[in-house]
C-alpha cells in the first residue's frame, strides 16, 4: 500500500443531455478506447428505446430504479490470518456500491450476442428494473457468497 496521502476523487461532471451524474458513469462505464461519443451514442440509443417500449415512464426513472436494483450491499474480500485465506464479508461502499451495479449491467449486455448494444443494454436495464436478469443474479450470488462466511465476520478490521 502506498505511503503516500490519499488520491483525491475528482467530481463526475454531469451528463450534457440529461444533466445527471448517473447518466455520466453509465457513459463512462460503456465507454472503450476513449471513444466517449460512441458510448453516448449508444446510451442515448438504450433511453430512446426504453421509452419506446415504456412511454409512460421516463428512462431516469427506470435507470436509478435498475441500478438500485442491482446494488450489492455485502460482498466478500479476501483476508489472510495466520496463514489461511478467508473470505470476509464486508458492507459495500455506496460509491463502488454504484461502480458495481453499473459494471454489471453494461458487462452483462455487452455479452448478449447477436444484438446491437443499445437494444442489449436498453433490455438488460429494462430486466434490472423489474428484478430480474443477469445483473440480478450477479447480486444474488455475491449476497449468497457473504451470508454462507459470515462465520468469518470477525475477521474483518
Amino acid at each position: 500500500m502506498s505511503r503516500r496521502r490519499r488520491a483525491v476523487r475528482r467530481p463526475v461532471a454531469k451528463d450534457a443531455k440529461y444533466t445527471s451524474t448517473l447518466v455520466s458513469r453509465l457513459v463512462n462505464t460503456v465507454m472503450i478506447c476513449g471513444k466517449k461519443s460512441t458510448a453516448q451514442r449508444i446510451v442515448y440509443g438504450a433511453f430512446d428505446e426504453m421509452s419506446l417500449k415504456n412511454p409512460a415512464s421516463n428512462p431516469m426513472d427506470i435507470l436509478q430504479r435498475a441500478v438500485d436494483n442491482a446494488k450489492p450491499r455485502l460482498e466478500v474480500k479476501a483476508r489472510r490470518v495466520g496463514g489461511a485465506t478467508y473470505q470476509v464479508p464486508l458492507e459495500v461502499p455506496p460509491d463502488r456500491q454504484m461502480a458495481l451495479a453499473l459494471r454489471w449491467l453494461v458487462d452483462f449486455a455487452d455479452a448478449r450476442k447477436g444484438t446491437p448494444m443499445k437494444a442489449a443494454l436498453a433490455s438488460e436495464i429494462m430486466d434490472a428494473y423489474q428484478g430480474q436478469g443477469n445483473a440480478i443474479r450477479k447480486r444474488d450470488e455475491v449476497h449468497k457468497m457473504a451470508q454462507a462466511n459470515k462465520a468469518f465476520a470477525h475477521f474483518r478490521w
